[in-house]
C-alpha cells in the first residue's frame, strides 16, 4: 500500500527525496478513495461548537472568510469553500485516513482537514508553515505550485490523487467542479511557543514562591533608578529554576499529547472484546514513560510492553490487557472516553477498500 500511496516509493524514498524538500504529485495514490463524508455529513459538522470550521468565499481579487460554528453552512454555487478541522476525531473511516500516514511519528500527525469547494472555489494563494498532504477526493481541482517566485507545478488532480507540499511551498488550489480535497496536516510547533508552554508547565509545578523584602531601605537619592538589590533578588530566583532532559521529555510528552481546547470526550458506554483509542485521544512514549492526553504516568515492564503496542496499533484485544495494572488503567480510560470496546475486528476493512482496483 504504501509504495502506491508515495508514487511506488518505500517511506524510506520518500522521506529522503520528498519529505521537507519538493513537492510530489502521485496519480491514483488511493485509486478506490471516494471521500469519507458527504457534504451533509460536513454542514453537520461545522454546525457543531466543539468542531472548528470556516466558510471561504471569493468575491473579484478578495477572499472573504467566516468562522463557524454555522446554523445553515451552504456554500454559494460558485467561488465558495467550507472547510471543516479535525474530521478525524468524528469519523472512524477519516481516522483511518490519517493513520495511513504513520510513517511520519504519531506525535507530528495533527489532524485530517476536509475542503468542499463550488466551481471556481479556493481559499487564495498561501503558504503553510507544516507539511501537508492533499488528498483529491470526488471532483477536480487545478493546482499551482511556487517556491519563491518560480512556478514549480501545475496540475490538475481528480479523486484518488494526491499532493505533498513541504512548508514554505505557495500553492493555489482552485475547483473545477464541485469537489472535495482532504488535507492531511502535520505538527510543527514553534520555538516561542514550546518555550511559553514550557513555562507554564514549570510553573504549574512550583516555581519558588519568594517575595522581594527590603527592611533596610534608605531614602532614594534617584527614585526612577531600578535597586541594585531587587535585581540581584531577581537574578538569584531564576537562577534557583533548575530542569534536566528528563523534564524536557516529560513536559513535550505531554504538551504533544493534550487535546486541543475544543475537543470533548464522551464515556464509553459499549461492548466487546477489543480495545479501541477513542479518535480524540493521543497515546505516546518515551522510554518507560507513557503519555496521554496531556497526563504522564509510569507502569510495570510487562504493562509497559502491551501499551506500547496499543499505542501503534490504537487496538487491541482486551484479553491482551487483562493484567491488574492495566485494567485499573483501562477502566479509567472508558470511564473518561479515551478509549472504547468494540467487536472484534469490526470495521477492519475499509483501507483495504481505497488501495485496492
Amino acid at each position: 500500500m504504501q509504495l502506491r500511496l508515495l508514487g511506488n516509493m518505500t517511506a524510506r524514498e520518500f522521506l529522503r527525496r520528498h519529505w521537507q524538500k519538493r513537492p510530489l504529485l502521485v496519480r491514483a495514490a488511493l485509486p478506490q478513495f471516494g471521500g469519507v463524508v458527504d457534504l451533509s455529513g460536513l454542514r453537520a459538522l461545522a454546525a457543531r461548537d466543539d468542531v472548528e470550521s470556516r466558510m471561504v468565499e471569493r468575491r473579484g481579487n478578495r477572499w472573504e472568510t467566516q468562522h463557524g460554528p454555522f446554523k445553515k453552512a451552504s456554500p454559494r454555487k460558485t467561488n465558495a469553500t467550507l472547510l471543516v478541522s479535525g474530521v478525524n476525531l468524528h469519523v472512524a473511516a477519516a481516522d483511518a485516513l490519517l493513520r495511513l500516514f504513520s510513517f511520519v511519528p504519531l506525535a507530528r500527525l495533527d489532524d485530517v482537514m476536509v475542503s468542499y469547494a463550488t466551481p471556481g472555489g479556493g481559499v487564495g494563494p498561501h503558504v503553510d508553515s507544516y507539511d501537508v498532504f492533499l488528498l483529491q477526493g470526488p471532483g477536480k481541482r487545478k493546482w499551482k505550485v511556487w517556491n519563491f517566485k518560480n512556478k514549480a507545478l501545475e496540475c490538475v488532480v481528480g479523486p484518488g490523487d494526491m499532493l505533498y507540499l513541504p512548508p514554505g511551498w505557495k500553492h493555489d488550489g482552485v475547483a473545477l467542479d464541485a469537489c472535495y480535497t482532504y488535507s492531511i496536516g502535520f505538527r510543527a510547533p514553534r520555538g516561542a511557543e514550546l518555550g511559553a508552554a514550557f513555562l507554564d508547565w514549570v510553573h504549574e509545578r512550583g516555581l519558588p514562591d519568594a517575595r522581594y523584602r527590603d527592611p533596610g531601605l534608605t531614602p532614594a537619592t534617584r527614585p526612577a533608578a531600578i535597586p541594585p538589590d531587587m535585581v540581584s533578588f531577581c537574578e538569584k530566583l531564576l537562577k534557583g529554576i533548575r530542569w534536566g532532559r528528563r523534564d524536557v521529555a516529560v513536559f513535550l510528552g505531554e504538551y504533544l499529547s493534550a487535546p486541543k481546547p475544543h475537543v470533548v470526550f464522551q464515556p464509553s458506554r459499549g461492548r466487546g472484546a477489543e480495545l479501541r483509542l477513542d479518535p480524540k485521544t493521543q497515546l505516546l512514549y518515551s522510554g518507560s514513560r507513557f503519555f496521554i492526553n496531556g497526563e504522564s504516568f509510569v507502569t510495570s515492564k510487562r504493562a509497559a510492553t502491551r501499551l506500547k503496542e496499543l499505542a501503534e496499533r490504537r487496538r487491541m484485544p482486551t484479553s491482551r490487557l487483562a493484567g491488574a495494572p492495566l485494567r485499573v488503567l483501562i477502566s479509567g480510560w472508558l470511564r473518561a472516553g479515551y478509549a472504547h470496546l468494540h467487536r472484534l475486528n469490526h470495521g477492519a476493512a475499509q483501507i483495504d477498500a481505497w488501495t485496492t482496483r
